[in-house]
């Protein structure tokens, strides 16, 4: 089949073990689950699905001469998000790290078509259930992967951080070095570099939209108290979970509820914060190609290392944060 992407436009995709697994339930439940989970389903940010990423990533490492084993390891990736993706993290307390999805993949994927799906073209599920196996996929932060670039990539237009043309530009200037992304050209790692910091702070690890996350975490945790969802609902998608909190009664989970807008804002508040929140903080340092040889870009330019680290200082630790309606 040809499948049109957003990003990098047509692609052919012709391993039928490929083809079997997008058509999954497993596969398919993921276009209801939103990247950017209630910011997203509110209309803030931009409805890219964990579909939509996953069949990103999986197209990267594609074009980089991945085998196909990595090839099914990124389209599977994300598989196991829940509703709202990176939302539940608050929910359950893993807010720096955001890898509920990660401790539960094995157990979720398990009752999934996925295992079957992939015995019937010889391959053993457990082989690629590991990101980090798969070093085009998944590298340590804060290098360069297929993970990392496509999530960014993925939201740098809507965010208006770039044009087609920077796309492009960073596509035609990615090369593969020892199994790893790399730029090959200072110009493209400074680009990547300092773009990547204005998407998290835009978004990702945005002042507003972290508040509005730990709001839907709150109400999402009173939804259980108060009996309206279960654990079964978080691994469903978006819309049903969303329905389900505004469908019950509880008056204490109405007025959490009433709170998740985009006209909710929120302020730095030290003295009567309404909670303290921190979230994960995300700033690559591109490889780079020099002399034959992988070095950081904080290694060639004192500037830009400088301006990572006072990124990273100014929004670390927890936020008190104040809800102004």
């Amino acid at each position: 089949m040809i499948y049109i992407d957003r990003v990098y436009g047509p692609t052919e995709i012709d391993e039928p073990v490929l083809l079997a697994l997008m058509q999954t339930a497993a596969l398919q439940r993921i276009r209801g689950v939103l990247q950017h989970g209630i910011t997203g389903l509110i209309g803030i940010t931009d409805q890219t699905s964990r579909f939509d990423h996953s069949m990103g990533a999986m197209i990267l490492v594609k074009r980089a001469g991945s085998p196909v084993e990595e090839q099914i390891a990124a389209l599977l990736h994300d598989v196991s998000h829940t509703a709202f993706s990176h939302v539940i993290d608050y929910v359950f307390d893993s807010h720096d790290s955001q890898s509920y999805h990660d401790e539960h993949k094995e157990a979720f994927v398990a009752g999934t078509d996925i295992p079957a799906t992939l015995a019937r073209f010889g391959y053993d599920w457990h082989d690629v259930m590991d990101g980090e196996k798969f070093p085009l996929l998944e590298q340590p932060s804060p290098r360069l992967c297929a993970d990392r670039l496509d999530y960014f990539l993925r939201d740098a237009m809507p965010l208006q951080l770039a044009t087609a043309v920077d796309i492009a530009m960073v596509l035609e200037n990615l090369i593969v070095v020892d199994g790893r992304f790399a730029a090959n050209s200072l110009a493209v790692a400074q680009w990547l570099g300092y773009t990547f910091m204005k998407a998290d702070d835009a978004s990702w690890a945005n002042f507003n939209e972290v508040g509005l996350y730990e709001l839907t975490a709150r109400a999402i945790k009173r939804g259980f108290h108060a009996g309206a969802i279960s654990q079964d609902d978080i691994w469903g998608t978006d819309v049903p979970l969303w329905e389900k909190l505004h469908a019950h009664p509880d008056p204490d989970l109405r007025a959490q509820l009433a709170l998740i807008t985009p006209e909710t804002t929120f302020v730095r508040d030290e003295e009567t914060p309404t909670f303290l929140v921190s979230t994960k903080l995300r700033a690559i340092d591109p490889d780079l190609l020099v002399d034959g040889e992988l070095r950081p870009l904080s290694s060639i330019d004192p500037d830009f290392a400088q301006h990572r680290q006072e990124y990273l200082t100014r929004k670390a630790g927890k936020w008190p944060m104040r809800v102004v309606r």
